[in-house]
């Protein structure tokens, strides 16, 4: 009745919450390929496990199967869920077919493979070799009694033989999945909402560099495959896409995180800003509520400065920790942070809105940090690593 219940819980986040988005081969490739360059071994000899993924149809799956051999892969298992709706589109697989065109409603498999040959004689491996070897081998698919839910004791058998695991985890279960994920100690590249920076079971370990952005910056968000259901927004070569706000997490290793960010002095960030318009005051602001000065562009960090700073969350897609330190955020769920110098009473707050919107209400001062008696963004406070030298540049 449990795993019943998980995979329930499962397919009912996907549905309702709109968590079927499948990601684009070419998305996949790019991302992974980048950490070849940083390190070519990244994925030789390891375990890759795809917990989230239909075999046969994810994109996550036909790449790594595509790649097993230039990867070096020690083994690739990936599994479904009860219900997938995709599951046996692109291969007609025996369980699957009903006769006269029909097709079973697929139950949860696991799939894995220890090699790829080149079982079509054409000279190569590839997905097609995959394929026909599985339609030949039905004893590498293993049906799922606890209906595939990454949860499922039979899963979490299978995460703990893994050492890097690859998927798209449903965005509704994101803080869970990620959970599980620390609490095996394992190696993961995943993609998320953009929003799970900010959740407070995530920041942490962003701020503990347990986790960090992936090599494709978040700007624009991803395009994904639509659920066959679902809605989309531009069709290319036949295929439905949707653009969602979703960057790649990660706790391996890649060379733009790296890269040092390069800063002008906060004079001549003053004068560049008066210059171009692109700022409109004369100073860097200080928070009322936190030890460390308003900074509103990641391309206006002083290098010059040695005390916290407060700078947008979409520095985390430039953050560098050899060069930075991350010390806390501006908001409420952060409560201990050391920068913070003041806590508003309720009635401050209340004083607050009526200045600011005339009528009664509450204007939450504690929810960030505080210029001027206007809340700012969602900022991230950070530290330089090195002490700066007034006046020079980086």
């Amino acid at each position: 009745m449990e795993s019943k219940s998980l995979n329930q819980g499962l397919h009912a986040a996907k549905v309702a919450k709109q968590d079927e988005f499948y990601t684009q081969y070419v998305d996949i490739q790019k991302e992974v390929e980048a950490y070849l360059e940083f390190d070519p071994d990244t994925f030789r000899g390891k375990v890759v496990y795809c917990n989230c993924d239909d075999p046969f149809e994810s994109n996550f799956f036909k790449y790594f199967a595509a790649n097993f051999n230039k990867l070096g892969l020690k083994r690739l298992i990936s599994t479904s869920y009860d219900g997938s709706p995709i599951a046996g589109d692109q291969l007609t697989l025996p369980e699957y077919d009903e006769g006269n065109g029909k097709r079973r409603k697929p139950k949860a498999i696991a799939v894995e493979i220890e090699e790829v040959t080149d079982v079509n004689e054409d000279g190569a491996t590839g997905i097609d070799d995959v394929k026909l070897f599985l339609e030949q081998n039905p004893h590498t698919r293993t049906p799922l009694a606890g209906g595939g839910d990454f949860r499922s004791q039979e899963c979490v058998e299978l995460l703990k033989q893994a050492d890097i695991v690859v998927t798209n985890p449903p965005f509704s279960l994101f803080k869970e999945y990620i959970a599980q994920l620390v609490a095996h100690g394992k190696k993961f590249l995943i993609v998320g909402n953009k929003n799970a920076i900010t959740y407070k079971e995530i920041f942490p370990l962003i701020k503990d560099n347990k986790l960090w952005m992936g090599v494709t910056a978040f700007s624009g968000g991803m395009w994904f495959i639509a659920d066959y259901k679902g809605k989309y927004e531009k069709t290319v070569n036949g295929v439905k896409l949707i653009n969602v706000p979703a960057i790649w997490f990660t706790n391996l290793d890649h060379g733009r995180r790296h890269r040092k960010l390069p800063l002008m002095t906060m004079e001549d960030n003053l004068r560049f800003s008066k210059h171009t318009g692109i700022r409109d005051k004369a100073a860097y602001d200080r928070y009322e509520n936190y030890d460390a000065i308003e900074v509103p562009f990641t391309d206006a960090i002083p290098s010059d400065y040695g005390g916290v700073m407060g700078v947008p969350i979409t520095f985390l897609d430039k953050y560098n920790p050899d060069q930075f330190e991350i010390v806390g955020t501006t908001e409420s769920n952060d409560p201990d942070n050391a920068c913070r110098t003041r806590v508003y009473t309720s009635q401050e707050c209340r004083d607050a809105y009526q200045r600011l919107f005339g009528k009664p209400g509450v204007y939450d001062l504690n929810a960030s940090g505080v210029v001027n008696g206007v809340k700012v963004y969602k900022r991230v406070l950070i530290r330089r690593r090195t002490r700066p030298v007034e006046g020079t540049k980086e």
